[in-house]
């Protein structure tokens, strides 16, 4: 039993620093950001609306994962060396 306490433990330290060594940095959220804005609008990646939104954004580092917000909203989500841009919403406030 111990023994699989000592691998637990030892799995988990390394999984937590992978985490922390892997943690998208700002410029792979930006490239992100222009990436898929670009894929799913192609007048707005003409536009450079992605060149914009990446520029404005602001990233938030949380030392395992990070995010990117503008004007409030959750722009990307990154973790382990990847990013994820959520896709606009169409709730009206």
């Amino acid at each position: 039993m111990a023994k699989a306490t000592v691998v637990s433990a030892v799995v988990a330290a390394a999984v937590t620093a992978a985490a922390f060594l892997l943690n998208p940095s700002p410029e792979q959220h930006r490239t992100r950001i222009k990436e898929a804005i670009a894929e799913r609008n192609q007048l707005a990646g003409v536009l450079g609306i992605g060149e914009i939104t990446a520029f404005i954004s602001t990233y938030h580092p949380l030392g395992v994962a990070s995010y990117t917000t503008v004007n409030d909203r959750t722009v990307s989500v990154g973790a382990f060396g990847m990013v994820f841009v959520r896709q606009p919403s169409q709730d009206k406030e």
